[in-house]
């Protein structure tokens, strides 16, 4: 999994790839040379007094020394620039299939999971390729061209090494098999920590109000210390490799020099063969070990790379259309026909069969218990998740066959729970439409009655603004959500309980602000106030994902039992009347 994953990423760089290969391969070669040179120098030069020799053998071991330092550079640096440029193009993929993840799909990973795998795992990933580029060539010419090396300088020394270079790899190959599960372990561990990271910093004000710092530090510690204990399990075994290869090497050099010393003392051996040798045995050694930090790190790769392309691989269950329609067939009339939605698993949908009609013009209200499924239907109209049963249509054309960026010109949603970008007013306000001027944003901050509070700021439009909204109050960041689609000017207006954090007066002065703002438009209100309710054309009662009732407020009083318990749940008989 995890090269075939890399191997996919790297045709962008075929060319650069080849010139790292080549350098490496100079590397290698040049590394190989130089102890058959100063074999040349101790048998030829030194053991013979020969002056000259030593020194034209020490010119041409430095030229070749140089060759290999420049090789073994540049093949880093270019490598590293492949690593890099692969670490990039997998967070930007991972990041697009994640824009196009529904509520369904971010709902299984988790945000956490979802913030660890674009950025821990990517990066895993991405040491691993720079450790591939830089040693996956250099390492195997190394050995094998060692070993080569060590046959043409004497057969029978060489032979020892088909003793200890088998007890190195099965060694070797044991512990990197045990540590995999192990690093599997712990990015699930650094899932947790992420997570209750995250839980701590957005719910501070909550974990103050109810003074429980104490238990969120003991919370944390637990994640912390499940991770600690993984990180030195996976860790003990990653420090017995290396004395496992350097117990081996020591004795395969004692070995070759036992040998070696009989073979110089019964003349079928050279002095400078053996030092040679010992030379080609350093650069088994050392490309053992190269292999050996490669293996070190592939575990943990192994995994991070299977956790992305779980990513990569899941097709949100909100596709877009193979042949998308760009335009309505007719003005912005919103249609539910028997719709019905229920998650994977689920024993009992969460909506059945629910229908309903809003006309450009009106205002049709949807109310109901909480659980009743009233967040879910308004979801479906601007696809966060697909219907599975039934259709919803705008302007005549089903949802699922609209150009996603038709239904979003068409469609806006104030969420029940508004978010803000960090940033600016401004640049929150343009994020529906970016072209909007400041006398547009005005224009939307007056309906939304957020305009007076947005003048107090320190700066006004160029106010700074928190992420999520966090320096502003609940009731400030719902009417700026209210201003941002309004500043979209759609056709269709969602409005998901986006009134609940505002007081009595500035709720009634938004609702009428908005009736004469969105006049000549569909909007749709889902609320647990009737207050907010009571003057919509049409209200549809939710219970139990099922319309048990449909019509004015009069009427619903008069027929929906539901109905009638919600409004006397919140106001005496002679207001209600």
């Amino acid at each position: 999994m995890l090269l075939r994953l890399v191997a996919s990423r790297l045709r962008p760089y075929r060319r650069t790839l080849a010139l790292v290969v080549l350098l490496q391969l100079v590397q290698a070669l040049a590394s190989l040379t130089l102890p058959r040179v100063n074999a040349d120098i101790i048998d030829n030069g030194v053991l013979r007094g020969d002056t000259s020799h030593v020194l034209t053998g020490g010119a041409l071991m430095a030229g070749v020394t140089l060759v290999q330092a420049a090789a073994a550079a540049a093949a880093v640096l270019f490598g590293a620039r492949i690593a890099m440029g692969i670490g990039r193009d997998l967070r930007a993929d991972v990041f697009r299939r994640v824009q196009a993840f529904s509520a369904r799909e971010m709902s299984r990973f988790g945000t956490a999971s979802l913030i660890t795998r674009t950025t821990n795992d990517v990066q895993q990933v991405q040491t691993f390729a720079v450790l591939i580029l830089t040693m996956l060539v250099a390492a195997p010419l190394l050995c094998v061209g060692g070993i080569v090396m060590a046959l043409d300088e004497d057969v029978p020394l060489a032979l020892l090494l088909l003793l200890f270079v088998p007890l190195m790899a099965g060694a070797v190959g044991t512990v990197v098999l045990r540590m995999r599960p192990l690093f599997r372990g712990m990015q699930e561990r650094v899932d947790r920590v992420n997570r209750v990271v995250r839980e701590q910093i957005t719910g501070i004000r909550v974990v103050r109000a109810f003074v429980r710092d104490r238990h969120e530090q003991g919370r944390f510690a637990a994640a912390n210390d499940e991770l600690q204990e993984v990180g030195l399990r996976a860790g003990r075994l990653q420090a017995v490799m290396f004395p496992i290869v350097l117990v081996v090497w020591e004795l395969a050099t004692v070995g070759v020099i036992w040998v070696g010393a009989h073979r110089i003392d019964s003349g079928a051996l050279q002095a400078g063969s053996l030092v040679a040798f010992l030379g080609y045995l350093l650069q088994i050694m050392m490309s053992v070990m190269m292999a050996l930090f490669l293996l070190m790190h592939m575990p943990r790769a192994e995994v991070c790379a299977e956790r992305i392309r779980e990513i990569l691989d899941t097709r949100p269950s909100v596709a877009p259309p193979a042949a998308p329609v760009r335009a309505l067939r007719g003005p912005g009339v919103l249609e539910v026909r028997e719709a019905g939605f229920s998650y994977p698993g689920a024993e009992e949908p969460v909506l059945r069969s629910v229908s309903l009609t809003a006309r450009p013009g009106t205002t049709t209200a949807v109310i109901g218990s909480t659980g009743s499924g009233k967040t879910t239907l308004l979801g479906l109209v601007p696809r966060l998740f697909d219907a599975t049963g039934g259709t919803v249509r705008v302007g005549g054309v089903d949802v699922r066959a609209m150009d996603p960026a038709l239904l979003a010109r068409t469609v806006g949603l104030v969420p029940q729970k508004p978010y803000l970008f960090s940033g600016t007013v401004a640049g929150n306000l343009r994020y529906g439409r970016p072209g909007a001027s400041d006398a547009d944003l005005w224009h939307a901050l007056e309906v939304a009655q957020a305009a007076d509070f947005v003048r107090a700021l320190d700066g006004g439009l160029d106010a700074p603004v928190a992420q999520g909204g966090t320096n502003l109050s609940g009731g400030q960041r719902q009417r700026l959500a209210i201003a941002r689609v309004l500043v979209a000017r759609p056709q269709v207006y969602l409005f998901d309980d986006s009134f609940s954090a505002l007081d009595n007066r500035t709720d009634a002065a938004l609702r009428q602000a908005l009736a004469e703002e969105t006049a000549g438009a569909t909007v749709v209100i889902v609320a647990q106030r009737v207050a907010t309710v009571r003057g919509a054309d049409r209200i549809v009662v939710l219970d139990r994902g099922r319309a048990v009732g449909s019509g004015t407020h009069p009427e619903l009083m008069r027929d929906s039992a539901v109905y009638r318990e919600i409004v006397l749940s919140q106001l005496t008989q002679e207001e209600a009347a």
